[in-house]
């Protein structure tokens, strides 16, 4: 019979062996999880929208047929020029503010009011999507909105007018900002914790203002975050879809319910029963996509080692 000493030492010893013949099992066991997701989520559905954008109804191979009916829609490329004009909007008001607000935010850590403001920053995020859009169709009516003495005051005095389609792009990056912009400022503000003090407090010593520590040191190291944020940022605006299908709805056709492309898509496969275009126009949003993010990646130098 063997002693507990010897069984302790025969325990430890399998998993020696395990840990040298298997060294990054605990991360493995962690990924495992998120690849499964991944997989039945993302790459089958992505995979099964290829197979229906080059096929038709039959399941015969039609190569770039799909892709040509949905660019000679009369709604295609006003949907196309809607997304991008939302994208300029959102994806410039996203880099400054939040920058902006980041470099605030820790400008204020040393005066114990930081926590409380990244609380706040974070609470509209809660929101799931359609939530937030729904909170935003009162705020904008001025018969109900909270605000509506300020929508009075810019000579709007019926929902309509709020929404008219000029106004569109603006309204979808101001939801998209309430909503989305807190947790990339938790983001940067982590970021921005990460930079040595002591490069900072040398900046300050030599003179720096705030402005020229942010410019020269902050900002510059923040490149990388910055340049990730813009990538998700893009992917996720190029999918515009629950702001304006909610707001079309609501808004009873002053908002049109092809305003872009992802309604667009949603369009052909639900109204015109064409599973085949709408694949078409999901697939060209996934290559806009992973060009765009190629392009960002090889320009800022994501991978290199700082």
């Amino acid at each position: 019979m063997s002693s507990p000493t010897a069984t302790t030492g025969r325990t430890t010893a399998r998993r020696g062996a395990l840990r040298a013949l298997w060294p990054g099992r605990a991360g493995h066991g962690f990924v495992a999880a998120y690849v499964v997701l991944l997989i039945a989520f993302g790459i089958v559905p992505t995979c099964y929208a290829v197979y229906f954008a080059f096929t038709d109804g039959n399941a015969r191979f039609s190569g770039l047929s799909n892709f040509s009916r949905a660019a000679a829609d009369f709604r295609f490329v006003p949907a196309v020029e809607h997304v991008a004009l939302y994208l300029v909007f959102w994806l410039v008001a996203l880099v400054v503010l939040v920058v902006g607000l980041s470099l605030l935010l820790y400008e204020l850590s040393a005066r114990g009011v930081s926590k409380a403001l990244r609380f706040l920053y974070y609470i509209p995020g809660a929101l799931a999507g359609a939530a937030g859009v729904m909170v935003w169709l009162f705020v904008l009516d001025p018969s109900v909105s909270p605000v509506a003495f300020l929508l009075r005051a810019m000579g709007f005095a019926t929902f309509g007018q709020v929404v008219a389609p000029g106004h569109l792009p603006v309204l979808f990056t101001l939801i998209a900002f309430w909503t989305g912009a807190g947790g990339w400022i938790v983001v940067m503000h982590g970021a921005l914790n990460n930079i040595p003090r002591e490069v900072i407090e040398a900046a300050r010593i030599d003179g720096a203002s705030a402005w020229q520590t942010a410019r020269r040191i902050q900002i510059p190291m923040l490149r990388k975050w910055i340049v990730y944020m813009v990538i998700l940022t893009f992917a996720g605006g190029t999918q515009l879809f629950v702001e304006p299908q909610l707001l079309a709805q609501a808004s009873v056709g002053v908002a049109g319910r092809d305003y872009s492309l992802n309604q667009l898509s949603y369009d052909f496969a639900f109204q015109n029963n064409d599973v085949n275009t709408a694949a078409a126009i999901s697939v060209e949003l996934l290559l806009v996509g992973l060009v765009v993010a190629a392009l960002f990646v090889a320009r800022s130098g994501f991978f290199d080692a700082d």
